[in-house]
């Protein structure tokens, strides 16, 4: 099923302007609709939903405040991003005092209006997530957005419900895919600090420059290509939480910068002399051994018992299996809310069963990508075993691969066990039995025989 553009109205009297924007967020991969004026806008938006507004702050009859009060009174959670000439700044100011999302100064560059465009989305994405998941919380076990009721998590959540409500820095440890950024969520959105942003930045994802200012800021002209100021992710999330994913992979240089912001609580844009309060939880995050890092210098220490005053562990899923069932169904109507025309209804009893014998390496990760592969290329209501050993042929029953664990055997011995179960799986047929396993049939009859 293909992907929905979000869809972006693009409000301006200057038309030829306004229609160069929309071909730009067009190649972009979004959906722009053009309005000439305020009081086209303002009918169109009583008539249409939009994920995102931009528009221009001075029009003839209907100005873009007008504009801004007449979506926000359908739809308050819709950002509208204000374009203003330069005179127009301190008007532009007041618009974001009346709900604007930012605005940008005239003339400016296209890239700096996707930027902009591109944040508003990912902070509807997250305030639409955390509202659905919430809901769906309130029916169902869970601490917020988690989901699970098994020993370990409810061990998690009565921790998390203390921690929540401290002012301490956090150390999230956990294999990928176990949902760290999720507990970081929840600590969150259960603590004093839930009406104002939650900000998350992966450590990995930027170089150490745009990192820098990523996190901090930047001032106009601090260096290349920096056209505007940038006020930086510690000033968005003041008042909030800030998950820095993946803390263990920050360059040395920026570990020193946050150590410095823990011990002032001030940060320091890039190319600025003037520091700035703030009032940020942070929220760190990693898979690797920290320890081990700091060991092979690799980390600083000071830095590592700053953040690690309360640490909680996610346990993975193999730890917690007991939560499947839980997970899947969620997940599985999560996939079926993004591919309404897929006809899978729900999962057979044996196709839950055998996704319980999985070892999971991907962790919940994993098991929502999977359940979404199920459902698109789901043909029947009904996801049945079969179809879930098609996408994961090693998944083992209960006897080879445990009995192998009780008794030590050797590779070749438990391949021709796991390859006789497989046959027994399939009734016999050992065609089938070969397509699941991804050999040749004469493969199957070698390999019984002992011989490679």
């Amino acid at each position: 099923m293909a992907r929905v553009k979000p869809t972006i109205l693009i409000v301006d009297d200057h038309v030829e302007m306004a229609r160069l924007l929309a071909d730009q967020l067009g190649d972009a991969g979004y959906a722009p609709t053009v309005a000439a004026s305020g009081v086209e806008a303002v009918a169109l938006v009583k008539t249409r939903s939009f994920d995102v507004v931009v528009s221009d702050l001075r029009m003839e009859e209907v100005d873009g405040i007008d504009v801004l009060d007449a979506v926000h009174a359908v739809d308050p959670m819709t950002p509208v991003l204000i374009m203003t000439a330069f005179g127009g700044i301190e008007s532009a100011v007041q618009a974001i005092k009346r709900g604007a999302y930012h605005y940008v100064a005239k003339p400016f560059q296209l890239d700096e209006v996707l930027v902009y465009v591109e944040r508003a989305l990912d902070e509807r994405r997250v305030r639409d997530d955390h509202r659905a998941l919430r809901r769906w919380a309130a029916e169902r076990a869970g601490f917020g957005v988690l989901i699970g009721k098994s020993p370990a998590m409810q061990k998690l959540y009565a921790l998390l419900e203390r921690v929540a409500q401290s002012q301490a820095p956090v150390l999230i440890r956990g294999e990928s895919g176990t949902g760290k950024e999720r507990v970081a969520r929840a600590l969150h959105f259960e603590g004093p600090r839930k009406a104002a942003a939650f900000v998350a930045v992966n450590c990995t994802a930027l170089p150490e420059s745009l990192l820098e200012s990523e996190l901090f800021g930047h001032v106009r002209g601090a260096f290349t290509g920096a056209t505007s100021s940038r006020r930086g992710l510690f000033a968005e999330a003041d008042g909030g939480t800030l998950l820095l994913d993946e803390i263990g992979d920050m360059p040395p240089a920026l570990q020193a910068k946050l150590l410095r912001v823990l011990e002032e609580g001030e940060v320091r844009a890039v190319g600025s002399d003037a520091p700035r309060k703030v009032d940020v939880r942070i929220v760190a995050a990693t898979h690797q051994d920290l320890e081990e890092r700091v060991r092979s210098g690799g980390f600083r220490q000071d830095l590592y018992y700053r953040l690690a005053v309360v640490p909680v562990a996610v346990p993975p899923l193999r730890d917690r299996i007991e939560d499947l069932p839980l997970l899947a169904e969620h997940f599985l109507a999560r996939a079926r809310e993004r591919n309404p025309s897929s006809p899978v209804q729900r999962l057979a009893r044996e196709a839950v069963a055998a996704l319980g014998r999985w070892s999971w390496p991907g962790n919940v990760r994993e098991l929502e990508n999977l359940i979404e592969r199920l459902v698109v290329i789901g043909v029947d209501d009904v996801v049945q075993s079969a179809d879930v050993q098609a996408l994961l042929p090693s998944v083992p029953g209960s006897a080879p691969l445990d009995d192998a664990k009780r008794a030590m055997v050797t590779l070749d011995q438990l391949e021709r066990e796991y390859i006789t179960w497989v046959i027994s799986q399939c009734g016999g047929n050992k065609t089938r039995a070969a397509e699941i396993l991804g050999i040749d049939v004469s493969t199957i009859y070698r390999r019984q025989r002992g011989s490679h």
